[in-house]
């Protein structure tokens, strides 16, 4: 999730589903689950993982052929809860503040704020994002893997942000990052497991090591890290992806707003969006923020990391081959000849899909060594690409490649290091396509279409900024819409036919713009996007408070996770999430049965994040304590009578 603070709408928008293309046969996907078995071997000893992009070896669990809707749709709504279908059930755990189950650190939350950063530092973080479920014992035991993107230090500290103060800067960094913790299934529903010794807390001041083009590059070097090489901290962390070797990785997206620059900005800082005031006023008590003083500092940040939840004693790695942008996320598809492909998209307005192929094949476990480890190097090695959309339906893929083309040492790209850490600016050069926030991806194994969800983009057609294009059809599409493609030949081919899969919107809009084609309930922003074993697509939503409930948005209700047929085209909604909060991420176990899915900054104020009273205006869930402080925090949803999710 990408705020855009100059404007709040842009922050959420939907999704729906191009009618054209789903009654067109020569269209139709072709879905079922469990593809790509051949994977088995790398996950081992890794049972199954809940990654949908990588379903690798996991059984389709029993439930007729093809996808299928068989709950009745929830309306919108407005209420202070999270809302599911009858016959099922949805419980909130692991909440914001919570210990994370580090034995012998284990603080309770306090609602009156006053943890201390140390505390914060062994807590759940802020703001769940990005979700994935790591079994240790199939589908009753397992480590929820999470994002938290970003902090509201009103809530997070007494009197929000006055004073402002080192203690609060250094609190506000442990809220960020990435969580580790241990859940199990029993008579009561799943519960936490502390302590655990798998628990583990990443945050913005956690060592993580450099790998690929930019390790030890001169753009990289700081004073504190004169070799370029160790990176403290990881933050904006938004979605996530699990690789089919085991690990977690996630997207370091709206770094910028922690840095502060001179009252001019180099050209470099400006392209990154980086400003004279950082948003999260860190520089003020910690020097490393200021790009005055450490130019460099805000090179190490922007990239795919990658954590191997299943070892607490690994250090987490910046995958720079995968180039730096404002990562939403990173899903991975796999080539017939087992070579990794991962594709990211950049959630801001006018910027770029990426994929990137590795070089070598996923090597399997071996005596003594886990799939991670087989494979700790394999994202170091490749060929990172650009999409670019043409407007016939089909596309290319641009390599970011040293010395080919534009990218030259003539033109400002010394090297291949120099290539990824600016690779905005070469995929200026490459003429990639310019697109409305591509944000999520999920990747179908069995028929090789890849999803991504576009949230929206108001600026897209006004004055001074790119106009409509093939891919990107609406000017001021504050709706957003999901765009599909599939390669030609296998995931690492360099060209693609791609389509509307879906205009978000509502019928009864005056303009045309903020229509949609939705067929079945509506929505718009569409974000979080994944697919399940059966072949359903899941879609959260993410409208900004200032847009919700009112002109445009005003049927909508609160945000919603919706489930769509990608055969029929059908969108019928599933979940409707607490007063201003997001729907992020979805999960799932093994065998289908238990849903993860994250809800995000409940309550959340239209300009309200450093004020202390501002969202507990509007949500005291899910403690709903009269004067609580709402927490994000994650929902299990189970049937009611124990059979898969979405029959």
């Amino acid at each position: 999730m990408a705020k855009d603070f100059t404007t709040m709408e842009d922050s959420n928008r939907s999704c729906n589903h191009s009618i054209h293309e789903v009654s067109d046969p020569a269209r139709r996907l072709v879905l079922g689950g469990g593809a790509m078995a051949a994977l088995v071997p790398f996950l081992a000893p890794v049972a199954c993982v809940s990654s949908i992009a990588s379903l690798a070896g996991c059984a389709v669990p029993a439930g007729g052929a093809g996808p299928k809707l068989g709950f009745a749709g929830v309306v919108a709504g407005s209420a202070d809860a999270v809302v599911v279908p009858a016959g099922y059930s949805a419980t909130p755990i692991v909440p914001w503040g919570d210990p994370v189950g580090i034995a012998g650190q284990m603080p309770a939350f306090r609602d009156d704020a006053a943890n201390s950063a140390a505390e914060q530092a062994v807590q759940m973080g802020m703001h769940h994002d990005g979700i994935h479920y790591y079994p240790l014992a199939g589908s009753t035991r397992g480590l929820l893997v999470m994002n938290h993107e970003y902090v509201d230090d009103g809530l997070l500290h007494p009197g929000g942000m006055l004073p402002w103060t080192a203690e609060k800067v250094a609190k506000s960094q442990a809220a960020h990052g990435v969580s580790v913790s241990e859940i199990a299934l029993g008579a009561g529903g799943w519960q936490p497991v502390r302590p655990s010794p798998y628990a583990r807390r990443f945050t913005a001041t956690t060592p993580f090591a450099i790998g690929g083009p930019a390790a030890g590059h001169a753009l990289m070097k700081t004073a504190a890290d004169p070799d370029g090489r160790t990176v403290l901290g990881t933050f904006a962390n938004c979605a996530a992806g699990m690789t089919p070797w085991g690990t977690f990785l996630s997207g370091e997206e709206n770094f910028q707003d922690y840095f502060a620059t001179a009252d001019q900005p180099t050209a470099h800082e400006r392209r990154y969006g980086l400003r004279r005031t950082a948003w999260y006023r860190w520089p003020e008590h910690d020097a490393r923020f200021d790009a005055v003083r450490h130019p460099n500092e805000p090179n190490r940040f922007g990239w795919v990391v990658e954590i191997d939840p299943y070892d607490p004693a690994s250090t987490p790695v910046k995958r720079t081959a995968l180039g730096r942008a404002a990562h939403e996320g990173a899903w991975v598809a796999v080539t017939q000849a087992g070579r990794a492909v991962v594709y990211s998209g950049e959630d801001a307005r006018f910027e770029y899909i990426y994929k990137f192929v590795s070089r070598e094949r996923i090597r399997p476990a071996g005596e003594g060594m886990s799939a991670a480890r087989a494979n700790a190097e394999l994202l170091d090695h490749g060929t990172l690409y650009v999409a670019r959309f043409d407007a016939d339906g089909r596309g290319r893929w641009l390599p970011l490649t040293h010395g080919q083309g534009p990218l030259t040492n003539a033109n400002g790209f010394a090297d291949p290091g120099e290539v990824v850490v600016k690779a905005r600016q070469a995929s200026d050069a490459l003429g990639g396509t310019k697109m409305d926030r591509p944000e999520w991806l999920a990747i179908d194994a069995a028929s090789r279409w890849v999803y991504c969800a576009l949230t929206n983009n108001s600026a897209r057609g006004s004055a001074g900024q790119p106009g409509v294009d093939g891919v990107n059809p609406r000017a001021g599409n504050v709706m957003g819409h999901i765009i599909r493609w599939r390669e030609a030949g296998d995931f690492d081919g360099e060209s693609f036919e791609w389509n509307h899969f879906v205009l978000a919107g509502d019928p009864a809009n005056a303009r045309p713009e903020a229509r949609g084609d939705i067929r079945g309930d509506l929505f718009a922003c569409p974000d979080g996007l994944a697919i399940d074993a059966r072949g359903v697509l899941w879609i959260d939503t993410d409208m900004g408070p200032a847009a919700m409930h009112q002109g445009e948005f005003q049927r909508l209700g609160n945000n919603a996770m919706l489930a769509c047929d990608p055969a029929s085209g059908e969108v019928r909604r599933f979940l409707v999430g607490p007063v201003n909060c997001e729907i992020t991420g979805a999960a799932w176990t093994p065998d289908g049965r238990t849903m993860f899915v994250n809800i995000q900054h409940p309550g959340e104020a239209t300009r309200g994040r450093n004020d202390p009273a501002a969202p507990r205006r509007y949500s005291n869930w899910p403690d709903f304590r009269p004067d609580g402080r709402p927490r994000s925090a994650t929902v299990v949803i189970r049937k009611d009578d124990g059979g898969l999710i979405g029959t």
